[in-house]
């Protein structure tokens, strides 16, 4: 008996290392999110980061259509979106990373300001360019 809970305790230990946020962590970033548009994504620019492994993201897209926005941004308008993303090891646990969208997509995007006034980045960490 001790050896089957031993071996089900390794199992679930297992399993628990790739453990992502519930959806109810998601749906409460999106929620938060100071910017919620539609968007079509124009460009996407990703290169090296500063540290190795890490890859700077910057996206271009014109804003299809406004839900919220805390910044006053119009349809029309365009949109800079700047993250980095950085290599994680097989056995990270925590949030998903934040799915780059590729040119010509059509999506939502959640956003919060980013360090320039002109400039935001993702808000709702993987469900950033989805909605549930």
């Amino acid at each position: 008996m001790r050896q089957f809970l031993t071996a089900l305790a390794a199992v679930f230990f297992l399993v628990s290392l790739h453990a992502e946020l519930p959806p109810s962590a998601y749906e409460q970033m999106q929620a938060a999110a100071p910017e919620y548009l539609e968007v079509e994504i124009l460009r996407v620019d990703i290169k090296p980061g500063a540290d190795p492994g890490q890859q700077d993201v910057e996206i271009v897209a014109r804003i299809a259509k406004v839900h919220r926005s805390s910044a006053n941004l119009q349809p029309g308008g365009m949109v800079n979106i700047l993250f980095t993303l950085a290599a994680r090891p097989p056995s990270f646990v925590g949030p998903g990373q934040v799915t780059i969208p590729l040119e010509g997509d059509k999506t939502v995007a959640y956003l919060k300001n980013g360090e320039k006034p002109d400039e935001f980045e993702p808000a709702a960490g993987a469900m950033t360019f989805r909605n549930f």
